[in-house]
Formats: C-alpha cells, sequence, structure tokens
C-alpha cells in the first residue's frame, strides 16, 4: 500500500498530540543518502517497523562498513550501479538534504506515485512540541546554538539540532521512545529547536514551524539550485505551512528577506541593527530595545555582545526576538547572550603568534559570510581565500573589501585562479598548492598588529572532508608555528 501525500500531510501539526507513526510499519521505505541524516532516518524507519533500503550513488564498500550497524538491523544496502535497484518496489523515498529531488532516477519513482521527501519531513511527522526553525544563507548556526543556551538559561529543555549538526530524525526517534515508555515518563524536551538549510526546505512538504527566523539571503549553492530565485524561494519554503497562531521573524535591514512579507501567514516579527521595527527588536544607540503586545523594553547594551561584527548584533536580534516570542525573560536573555562565546571554525581567535592573531573562519563558505568575517576585522591582515566553487559565487564582491585592509592575499584550491583574477587589483595576490603552505607564507607575511584571516569564501570538498575538518587543520597548522 502506498503511503500518500495526503495522509503524511494530515500527521504534521505544530502540536500533535498523537503522532499516527503506525502507517509506517511494514511498509518498503528507500532512504537515499548514506550519510548522518540518511542513516538517522533509516535507524528511525527501522524501529517504526518499516523494510528499509539505504541508498547511495557511492559504491557500498566506500560506506557500507562505515556504518556496519546497518546491517544488524537489516537495512538492506545498495550503492553504486544498484542504486536504482534500491529504488524499486518501495512505498516511500527519503532523501538525505545533500541528495538533490531533481535526480532523474527518481523520475520513475514519480510515476509509480511514490511520495518523495526529505529528512526534516519525515522527523517532523513525530512532533509533539513546538518547533523553531532558522534558515538563511550566514549565520544559522550560530543564532541556532545561541537559541538553545537562551532557552535552556530559561529554564526550558531544547532538542537543538537540523543542519548544524544532530539530525532532526534522531530527535524524532526520542519522541517515539518516549512515548513508548508512557506518559508518566517526563518528555525529552520542551521544543525543537531547527537549523534548516536550502536543501532541506526544498524537500518538505507539510513542514510547520511555530517561529520560522530568515536571517538573510545571498547568493549560494548554486551548483544545486538552477538560480538564486530558486535558491530564495526553497528559503522561504519555511513559511509555506504557518498559521496565523505563529511567528515569523525576518531581518529586516535584508531587501531579498523583505519581499517575502506579504505572502507570510504567520504574525510578523522583525529584528534590525539599524532601524526601530514595528514589533520586534532593535538597536537604538548603544542599547538593544524590544517591543512586543504594545511593551516597549531595553533588553541589554550593545556592548554587552561577545562576538565581534555587524552580523554578530544581528544573530543576537534574531535569538533575542524568538526569546522575546517563547516567553523568555530579559534577565535569562541578557545571561546567555553575555555567555555564549560563538562556534568552532566562525571568526574563532586560535592563538596569537608573535604579536599577530589568527583567526580560523573556516565555516566561511561563500562570499557573504567572508565579507561578514572581513567587516569584523579592525586591523591590517592577510586572507587565505578558496577552495571548490559553488556556482557563480561573485568573488569580485570581495575586492573592495580587500582594498580597505588587506596586505596580501594567498588563494588556494580549484577556485584559486578564479579568485585571482576576480580580486585583482585589491592587493598581493600569491597562489599556493596546499593549506600548510598557505599559512606558512601568511605567518611569514603578517607583521605585529596584523591578522591571518582563513576564511575560504568556498565549501571545502576539493582539498577536505568538510568545513570542520578544513578549519581543524588550519587549526593544527597555526598551533604547530614556532613561537
Amino acid at each position: 500500500m502506498l503511503l500518500t501525500l495526503e495522509k503524511m500531510s494530515r500527521r504534521t501539526h505544530r502540536t500533535n498530540p498523537h503522532p499516527r507513526t503506525s502507517g509506517l510499519s511494514g511498509q518498503s521505505v528507500a532512504v537515499v543518502g548514506a550519510g548522518k541524516s540518511g542513516v538517522a532516518a533509516a535507524r528511525l524507519l527501522v524501529v517504526l517497523g518499516a523494510n528499509v533500503s539505504l541508498v547511495d550513488h557511492k559504491p557500498e564498500t566506500e560506506w557500507a562498513t562505515r556504518w556496519s550497524d546497518v546491517h544488524e538491523w537489516g537495512v538492506h544496502p545498495f550503492g553504486g550501479e544498484r542504486f536504482e535497484q534500491g529504488l524499486e518496489a518501495v512505498d516511500l523515498v527519503i532523501v538525505s538534504p545533500g541528495v538533490s529531488p531533481a535526480l532523474a532516477a527518481f523520475d520513475a519513482v514519480r510515476q509509480r506515485g511514490v511520495p518523495i521527501v526529505g529528512e526534516v519531513e519525515l522527523a517532523s511527522w513525530f512532533f509533539s512540541v513546538p518547533v523553531i526553525g532558522v534558515t538563511g544563507t550566514n549565520g544559522k548556526s550560530t543564532v541556532v546554538s545561541l537559541l538553545g543556551k537562551l532557552l535552556q538559561e530559561c529554564g526550558s529543555t531544547p532538542f537543538v539540532g537540523g543542519n548544524l549538526g544532530i539530525p532532526l530524525t534522531e530527535a524524532a526517534l526520542a519522541v517515539h521512545q518516549h512515548e513508548c515508555m508512557g506518559p508518566e515518563e517526563p518528555a525529552p524536551f520542551h521544543e525543537i529547536v531547527a537549523e534548516l538549510s536550502s536543501f532541506q526546505l526544498e524537500t518538505i512538504d507539510g513542514f510547520h514551524p511555530h517561529v520560522a527566523v530568515l536571517l538573510n539571503i545571498t547568493p549560494d549553492h548554486l551548483d544545486r539550485h538552477p538560480s538564486f530565485d530558486d535558491y530564495a524561494r526553497a528559503k522561504a519554503n519555511i513559511f509555506r505551512n504557518q498559521t496565523a497562531g505563529d511567528f515569523a521573524v525576518l531581518n529586516a535591514d535584508e531587501a531579498p528577506v523583505r519581499h517575502v512579507r506579504d505572502s507570510l501567514q504567520g504574525q510578523l516579527i522583525e529584528f534590525s541593527v539599524f532601524k526601530e521595527v514595528p514589533n520586534g527588536v532593535w538597536v537604538a544607540g548603544e542599547t538593544i530595545v524590544s517591543r512586543w503586545n504594545g511593551q516597549q523594553d531595553e533588553l541589554m547594551p550593545v556592548r554587552d555582545i561577545p562576538l565581534p561584527g555587524n552580523h554578530n548584533v544581528s544573530n543576537v536580534l534574531a535569538a533575542l526576538a524568538v526569546g522575546m516570542v517563547r516567553g523568555c525573560s530579559r534577565d535569562s536573555m541578557r545571561r546567555a547572550v553575555r555567555s555564549f562565546q560563538g562556534l568552532p571554525h566562525v571568526c574563532e581567535v586560535v592563538r596569537e603568534r608573535r604579536g599577530v592573531t589568527f583567526i580560523n573562519d573556516s565555516k566561511g563558505t561563500n562570499v557573504d559570510a567572508t565579507l561578514k568575517a572581513i567587516a569584523s576585522l579592525r586591523q591590517p591582515f592577510v586572507i587565505i581565500l578558496g577552495g571548490k566553487e559553488k556556482g557563480a559565487s561573485e568573488f569580485g564582491r570581495l575586492k573592495d573589501a580587500l582594498e580597505s585592509g588587506v596586505k596580501h592575499c594567498i588563494v588556494l584550491g580549484e577556485s584559486a585562479d578564479t579568485i585571482a583574477r576576480a580580486i585583482e587589483g585589491a592587493g598581493a595576490i600569491s597562489r599556493v598548492s596546499s593549506l600548510a603552505e598557505g599559512v606558512t607564507l601568511a605567518a611569514d607575511l603578517a607583521t605585529p598588529g596584523d591578522a591571518v584571516l582563513f576564511s575560504p569564501a568556498c565549501a571545502s570538498f576539493d582539498m577536505f572532508r568538510d568545513y570542520r575538518d578544513r578549519g581543524q587543520q588550519f587549526r593544527d597548522l597555526v598551533n604547530v608555528l614556532t613561537d
């Protein structure tokens, strides 16, 4: 029996006290993508009694042994040439975020009337607590992490995950296991705080965040999305299923974000670094001010934000706006913000050596993120750029920002020549063949009072496993430099 989209959409509610999961028992489900999200989805489905296949374009020898538990669960692996075989005779297909739903292999699946949804959509069928969803090109991880800390400070127990690291299907599994134990057991968490990428949002159907946050939209992932407009529409999907009882939190300083106002069904809450907003949080002089239900309040001085740059002020405002909606007290929000030290690989100071500050911004995987990192600097700098370009990355946007303070640009990776041409004239440029060579050269070029900024403006996959691997290698290389 096919599990239809109509049946699935009725399962998805902001607060659904009786999630209907029995329909998956005995169903044949293919999970496409053998990464962390795919494996978490497969585990959840096995627990629910589904017959699960894990399907990936990579040969099974490259991933099946890495996920040895998959065999023990009874999951059937289909890799490499057997990819399409794994999609045959299934009732439902779950797509991992890293897999495009536009794959030609899915055409035959759709022709059979088989639903294809994402891992986030699957997880959402099981949520009986409010969901706070956060998306945007940059700042998602910072805002979601700060929200987790803020809500904890307010006495809540949130689940924090999604694109940030812990798949949402792990939260769904925890909900299911809790319900199996009985209502007398304490709930595993009071709300879901989810970082959501465009890849995750393009495969939702009924996913329904009670609070949806859109931070910014700038060109990114254009190697996956056909155009910037398609990318922006995927981001705006976060509001698609909201109703009048929900909240849409928007960055009033970003024109592409403001464009979604007219299509919103939820109540509008805004935040701004530069201007007062009718309902929300903004900066007035040196003070962060809120207005909610007609009540205006001074929340905290801007100087209490420990992270540098206007972009981080904006990130904090977004988190405060959500905290305000969720009923957090002013004092608890202040404590959370003041103690928040940021994330690894995001403008992270690795060390100071011979008067030079080395900054790891490996999570700067697009031009906009790197522009924000540059804007946060107050000293001359040497910058290391390059990696795998994500479509039309507009590296030329870096040129004006670099001219104001850069002493030397070091480029590496697949995009080195493209970046060098785009920023020509902004300062001296050197090409290197490895990150190790780049760090050594940067250390030689920088003088006391300078910074060395590693903010690639590119994806990492040409030379590294992911941005975390890239950032850790940068840390290691900096830490072994002799004093």
